[in-house]
């Protein structure tokens, strides 16, 4: 067979592409420059030239700088692992709802071409196709996406396989405001954005949170609650996200931060506790005054509770850029405390309340 040689430079080239891409940007910038140099002293001598000059020769620079390949990316994600990237991901799927929804509030929804079923906002996300559950997703229906990178929370059993298929995965689970703040610059970077897009963000979330905080009524500040995310029941604990939002806005979160941030309780702590006012989801209310001793609670037989709808529990309950609005929720709540009277039954679409005594915290979770 006839041996095949390659061209010395092509083969270069192949070798080292994108140094190639680069080099040869610089070398055109640097004859474009030049050749401004010597059109300026051309079009000295002829003033009605040089806009047609100059204004050729930066045509030619911008088209060189449009040249320039993608800047490579390299990142921790929250496993530890680092994970590179040859440029900013164009095909991004999330399996995780909070993830999906810092990549639309960083102006970038377009990129996303599928989802976890969970994820539902902004409306636009409800259009593409769903790949299953974050946690255990259909690897096929992600691996017939030709995602550019999967995005996901640490939890996710799926890490391993799709690294395995060659899929680049990044995992970010944010816990707490602190966490939502960090994976707001982390998804930027992935972006290809600047950590000044995650700060703006941020900010405006922050200033969010405080106008919410201001919004609460004396009455409501300092009342004991109880937050239930699940049955079982799972509590949304001081320490979570969820407790965050409830101590920024002034209310007393009745589960320590030493029970750890969801923990599933034993009922009757609930009941010995006996919180001033309840925030549930509607599908764990219908089963609430059937539990066990929870009828005698004076939340309950004043219906001191706040009944969230799926949409306004999907709000509530997720760490990421809609955090004001979910405090907004939360902060509705505490503020009918200062209405007057026992309000009786409760509304599925309307937290109601009524005022009740800020008494003592009790603790000891029983798991």
């Amino acid at each position: 067979m006839a041996e095949i040689r390659r061209d010395p430079l092509i083969a270069f080239r192949g070798k080292n592409e994108q140094k190639w891409q680069v080099a040869s940007v610089i070398w055109s910038v640097s004859a474009i420059v030049s050749g401004l140099i010597g059109c300026a002293e051309d079009t000295r001598r002829h003033r009605a030239g040089r806009l047609a000059c100059t204004g050729g020769w930066l045509a030619g620079l911008a088209a060189a700088l449009l040249a320039l390949p993608a800047a490579a990316l390299q990142l921790r994600d929250d496993r530890g692992v680092t994970v590179n990237l040859p440029a900013p991901p164009a095909r991004i799927v999330s399996l995780l709802p909070s993830l999906a929804e810092t990549v639309c509030e960083l102006g970038q929804c377009q990129r996303l071409v599928g989802v976890d079923r969970y994820a539902n906002w902004p409306a636009r996300v409800r259009k593409l196709p769903r790949v299953g559950g974050g946690l255990d997703p259909d690897i096929e229906a992600v691996l017939a996406l030709k995602p550019d990178v999967v995005l996901l929370a640490t939890s996710s059993r799926a890490a391993a396989r799709l690294e395995s298929l060659g899929v680049k995965v990044i995992a970010l689970e944010p816990k707490s405001h602190a966490d939502v703040r960090r994976v707001l610059v982390q998804v930027a970077r992935v972006l290809g954005l600047s950590d000044a897009e995650g700060d703006r963000v941020w900010r405006q979330i922050d200033a969010g949170l405080a106008e919410a905080a201001a919004s609460v009524p004396l009455a409501g500040r300092g009342a004991r609650v109880y937050f239930e995310v699940s049955s079982g029941p799972y509590a949304a604990g001081e320490s979570s996200f969820i407790g965050e939002t409830l101590t920024r806005l002034g209310a007393h979160n009745i589960v320590p931060a030493s029970a750890g941030a969801f923990p599933k309780l034993n009922p009757e702590f609930v009941v010995q506790a006996d919180p001033d006012l309840i925030m549930i989801g509607d599908e764990n209310f219908t089963t609430l005054a059937g539990r066990p001793g929870w009828a005698g609670m004076r939340a309950v037989k004043s219906g001191r509770v706040c009944v969230f709808t799926p949409e306004q529990a999907d709000t509530v309950v997720r760490a990421g850029p809609r955090l004001v609005a979910g405090a907004r929720l939360v902060a509705d709540c505490l503020a009918t405390l200062e209405r007057p009277g026992p309000k009786k039954g409760v509304s599925k679409t309307e937290p109601r309340t009524a005022g009740a005594p800020v008494g003592a915290p009790v603790s000891g979770v029983v798991q």
